[in-house]
């Protein structure tokens, strides 16, 4: 009896086994069992573009999952700084870019200038005071104007810049409201929250609810670049490769130049 049950355990082991190795044979491997998934940190104004071209890139990658952090560039370097997980960065400007490659957080190698952009002069679509230029901000009738908060927002620092060198910023100040972002910028000239707002030309297409009046002389501020470079504590540096490459291929570029970006130098 006892070799009798021995051998009944025995075959219900290994009937048991050969039905495990079976259906893992027939079994198809998780979808996600080699999937990817990398973290962009972009500038705010980029964010309409990127996800636009997001479904093209994973529908001809379909290893890799992209998520994305869109905010604008200073903050986004700080959480860099800090060990957010980041694979990528695309900066507003070179400011925050030099700041993680002066800490060697960046593979410097991969840095390099994806677009360009212009700064311009934005009211709300039904505004009746008439602006037409960046000199007429410092008119008694333009009491409030929208700009990104110049220490952590480029777009404000742009626009520092801007109305630095044309002898009226400290004129202005006491105007200024400050946004976090320069998608906030944009939302509060769009709500009639300020008369005025600085933001980027791409910006100012995507919106129905105000219009460009004016673009700043390319003389009156620095370049207006989008650095991107790898961060050096990815754990994706290879697909953080492949998503940069397919960003400066020619499909992606021509996007890019349909928001309004330019080729940058």
């Amino acid at each position: 009896m006892k070799r009798k049950r021995f051998f009944t355990l025995l075959s219900g082991f290994l009937a048991t086994l050969l039905l495990a190795i079976a259906l893992r044979s027939i079994s198809p491997t998780p979808a996600n069992a080699q999937s990817t998934t990398l973290l962009i940190a972009a500038a705010a104004s980029l964010q309409d573009a990127l996800q636009e071209l997001d479904p093209i890139f994973e529908s001809a990658n379909p290893g890799i999952t992209v998520n994305y952090n869109f905010a604008a560039s200073g903050p986004l370097q700080q959480q860099i700084e800090q060990g957010a997980p980041v694979d990528l960065f695309i900066s507003a400007a070179s400011r925050q870019m030099d700041a993680l490659q002066n800490r060697n957080l960046i593979v410097s190698n991969t840095r390099r200038n994806l677009v360009a952009n212009s700064l311009v002069l934005v009211v709300p679509r039904n505004s009746t005071l008439g602006i037409t230029g960046f000199r007429q901000l410092t008119q008694a009738n333009v009491r409030r104007i929208s700009v990104g908060e110049p220490r952590s927002v480029p777009a404000g620092q742009y626009a520092e810049q801007v109305f630095t060198n044309l002898g009226i910023l400290e004129q202005l100040r006491p105007k200024f409201v400050f946004g976090n972002s320069v998608r906030n910028v944009l939302g509060t000239v769009e709500s009639g929250n300020a008369d005025a707002g600085i933001v980027y030309a791409t910006d100012a297409r995507i919106s129905n609810s105000v219009r460009q009046v004016a673009t700043a002389p390319s003389h009156l501020h620095a370049p207006i670049v989008y650095p991107m470079a790898i961060i050096a504590a990815s754990r994706n540096p290879q697909a953080a490769r492949t998503y940069a490459q397919f960003l400066t291929s020619s499909q992606a570029q021509a996007t890019f130049r349909r928001y309004g970006f330019g080729v940058a130098q």
